[in-house]
């Protein structure tokens, strides 16, 4: 059974549906290590409640992003991991630690990509929703390249905005449809079933 790490930064709920996956055996995985820069992060606590003990590499307590990368990298190497999957990790991995796990980092973006990057992807397309009136925005799970949020998606799918949404309703849908897709995505990559650039309308 293949090994996953998941990282995370803040409240864990992507964590939490694919720990709830993997659970029942819908996702055929071992969440072999949850891993957070962050100490204050609720996701701690939800890995906890499924009897997984998280690591804690706090980006503050060093000195420079190569110590604070060499120290996840010894966690992830020491649990022999297959996959490492970010749900909610709030840090760019620099080119080298990409380059260490090549096609085998996942990251899940709200929205359809190329079409809005960065961190405020809910935010930017509320903002452009006359414009995204019949294309809607969108989720994409995709590999992890040296390019942020550049990589081939594993797969897409469409979110219509409504005219009456507010920022929070488009988030709470855009999140629905995460907590499906994600590991729908893991799952094809798992069986080896990966076809980039799948979409769903």
């Amino acid at each position: 059974m293949k090994r996953l790490a998941i990282f995370v930064s803040g409240n864990g709920t992507n964590m939490e549906n694919l720990l709830q996956w993997i659970k029942t055996g819908e996702l055929p995985a071992e969440a072999a290590l949850v891993l957070s820069d962050n100490p204050e992060a609720y996701a701690l606590e939800r890995a906890r409640r499924f009897g997984i003990e998280p690591v804690v590499v706090d980006r503050k307590k060093y000195e420079s992003r190569e110590a604070f990368e060499a120290d996840v990298r010894r966690h992830v190497e020491l649990k022999k991991i297959d996959y490492i999957v970010l749900a909610g990790f709030m840090r760019v991995l620099s080119p080298g630690f990409v380059r260490a796990f090549p096609e085998r980092i996942l990251n899940i973006h709200p929205s359809f990509l190329p079409d809005f990057p960065g961190a405020h992807a809910i935010r930017d397309a509320f903002e452009n929703k006359v414009k995204l009136s019949k294309t809607g925005t969108g989720v994409t799970v995709h590999l992890v390249t040296e390019k942020v949020d550049a990589g081939p998606p594993i797969l897409q799918e469409r979110v219509p905005i409504k005219e009456e949404d507010t920022l929070d309703t488009l988030e709470q849908r855009i999140h629905q449809v995460e907590y499906r897709l994600y590991p729908e995505a893991i799952k094809l990559l798992l069986e080896g079933k990966i076809k980039p650039q799948k979409k769903i309308p």
